[in-house]
């Protein structure tokens, strides 16, 4: 298999990638970076995010294609950037354009791929406290929900060139590597962790090796198309979360971080850890995915042991 990813620098491209090369797929990351460091095997064609323009010709020559492509939610520092309206106008732009220029692409192609892996959120459900939800949940009105649903939809016009798309809302992704856990990693080893706000919404998460296994199932699976939540099947409460997070690194987890303290910090990206859903993924299972780490202690210790 031939796999074009956008977005194959971030954390789950990246994994991805690498994974893909491990059994002996070809990869081509689609960058906007003149030199990428890009792992052994995978080659970078450059492009500009918003245009088919110097490299519409690749995608006559691949079988996937995954639309990873979108400025960073939370930013790249230990702790969450704030989303300024400039900073909210970015996240949504470059998702849309990105998923627009593919469609663009596909319109002059020969032999379109089999498949395209649309990138979501579960932010797509908007905040629900403790109902559980699952795919057939309508999508909310806040702003990660709005996203979520343009995004998905940038990419939806190619379906009519008979490509099977398969849309992924991912909750929180696990890895040291990059996502949410390193900040959430931060307080506790400074032995201050403990609940963000009430401590009673769900966190959503799922371990970076399940979400790379479960895109390449859905690749694999001829009849898995439309939206499929990646999350955890046992999904905990932010203060269930920080208990068997502190137990894993031997740090206490009492001291609550109020929420209008939090919101005061970071404004409105505050929601996503104060709010949160309770994501099942069942469209998932129901196709017969395996999760190798369903629970979260076994999934934070591999991952703090690495």
């Amino acid at each position: 298999m031939h796999a074009l990813i956008t977005g194959g620098t971030g954390l789950i491209g990246t994994a991805l990638c690498k994974s893909l090369l491990a059994d002996g797929h070809r990869v081509t990351i689609l960058t906007r970076q003149q030199d990428p460091t890009l792992p052994g095997g995978a080659a970078a064609q450059v492009w500009d995010a918003k245009t088919p323009e110097g490299w519409a010709h690749v995608v006559n020559e691949v079988d996937a294609v995954i639309n990873l492509a979108g400025a960073s939610l939370a930013g790249h520092g230990p702790l969450p950037a704030r989303w300024t309206e400039s900073r909210k106008q970015v996240i949504r732009q470059s998702r849309l354009d990105a998923g627009q220029a593919l469609v663009q692409a596909l319109d002059g192609v020969t032999k379109p791929p089999q498949v395209l892996v649309q990138a979501s959120g579960i932010g797509y459900y908007g905040t629900l406290k403790d109902e559980p939800i699952d795919e057939d949940a309508p999508a909310g009105t806040d702003f990660l929900a709005k996203l979520a649903v343009d995004w998905e939809a940038s990419t939806r016009p190619i379906e009519d060139k008979g490509v099977r798309r398969v849309v992924i809302r991912t909750g929180a992704v696990l890895s040291v590597n990059g996502g949410a856990l390193p900040k959430l990693l931060f307080p506790y080893r400074l032995f201050v962790g403990g609940p963000l706000g009430s401590g009673r919404q769900f966190m959503p998460w799922i371990h970076i090796a399940d979400e790379v296994n479960a895109i390449r199932f859905l690749i694999d699976q001829s009849t898995a198309q439309g939206a499929f939540n990646l999350c955890t099947p046992h999904p905990v409460t932010n203060r269930e979360f920080g208990k068997v997070l502190g137990r894993v690194m031997k740090r206490p987890s009492l001291l609550p971080v109020p929420a209008f303290a939090m919101r005061a910090l970071f404004g409105e990206v505050a929601n996503v850890v104060l709010e949160g859903q309770h994501a099942f993924p069942k469209r998932l299972q129901s196709l017969g995915y395996g999760f190798r780490f369903p629970e979260l202690e076994p999934a934070l210790r591999d991952l703090l042991s690495s």
